[in-house]
């Protein structure tokens, strides 16, 4: 496929106008319309309606709008690198990778004390799930990935180098005018008649495990598609939500928190790869150890090294990450 039609394709969803698109992108209105009907007929499904104000993308047409992006971004990448190495500039880009709650979180802050130290540093930053992350570090994607050891739990492989940053509390997350706002940590069985949302099988499962222990049950009502869908569901007083709690100084301002009584945690870890280490990945990696420890302090699992690739941590809830 041509990515010229892509990026008109991305630029119309984003713009939700054919004739804005086509200004920005210096076509005219029908060379774009035929450009998105091309694609239409390429995956042989409807990419985008029409309605008062323009157009937007069906539910088939953001999926792939969601990809597309993602394509189009590594392909400016790519052309930058090239260029680079064209014209003799040897600055690798350090590409990091981290699960969505930690990407919301220490890692923005970790990165700008790197820049603050490093100046200038040209860096991307990929959200993922832990083994997808895992995978891409394998791969060469990426230099280095935070993850959690959250259920299926991270793999043993000595191609990667693995460091325990601590352990993560999970929190329930509530409208700012929720009666246990504001209050010290609860039982989950205070909870039990609450409305709950979750965005992941994971993140659910853990929420029926920690209820269960205490004899009772969560109702999981409402299901969204993302963290942020999760945290609009509970913003606007329709549920409550378990979220990690490196996550808390991340949320926005209409929500808030309340710890739970003996809560369930998942491990954070960095990855790296053990060959051809980007030179900034070290500093970057103490970094995210301060980073962590500001947030969510907590002792290394009995047995677990700072570096130990040879056992995963020991056993903690986790959820597929929020």
């Amino acid at each position: 496929m041509d990515l010229t039609v892509w990026r008109a394709f991305v630029t119309v969803c984003r713009t939700g106008s054919l004739s804005a698109a086509a200004a920005e992108l210096h076509h005219t209105q029908s060379a774009v319309s035929r450009q998105i009907a091309g694609l239409e007929r390429q995956l042989g499904v409807l990419l985008v309606e029409r309605h008062a104000r323009g157009v937007r993308p069906t539910p088939a047409g953001e999926v792939f709008r969601r990809h597309a992006l993602a394509t189009l971004n590594e392909a400016d990448r790519a052309v930058r690198a090239v260029r680079d190495a064209r014209d003799g500039v040897c600055d690798r880009p350090l590409a990091i990778g981290a699960t969505p709650s930690l990407a919301a979180g220490i890692v923005p802050e970790a990165v700008r004390s790197l820049l603050q130290q490093a100046g200038s540093v040209r860096w991307s930053l990929l959200p993922g799930l832990s083994a997808q992350l895992h995978g891409r570090v394998v791969a060469g994607d990426l230099d280095l990935a935070v993850v959690t050891d959250a259920p299926p739990g991270l793999a043993v492989d000595p191609r990667v180098e693995r460091r325990f940053l601590g352990l993560d509390e999970m929190v329930v997350v509530l409208p700012v005018g929720h009666p246990l706002a504001g209050g010290g940590p609860v039982r989950i069985e205070a909870l039990a008649d609450q409305t709950w949302v979750e965005d992941n099988e994971g993140s659910a499962a853990l929420l029926g495990r920690h209820a269960a222990r205490a004899g009772v049950s969560a109702r999981i009502d409402l299901a969204a598609a993302d963290l942020p869908g999760k945290l609009a569901l509970v913003a606007t007083g329709h549920a409550i939500a378990l979220v990690p709690g490196a996550l808390t100084r991340a949320l926005r301002a209409d929500v808030t928190t309340v710890g739970l009584v003996d809560p369930p945690t998942r491990g954070v870890y960095t990855i790296t790869p053990r060959r051809d280490a980007h030179p900034r990945a070290a500093p970057l990696l103490e970094l995210l150890a301060a980073a962590f420890a500001s947030i969510r302090p907590a002792p290394a699992p009995p047995g677990s090294g700072t570096t130990d690739d040879q056992a995963a941590a020991q056993p903690h809830d986790g959820i597929t990450d929020a």
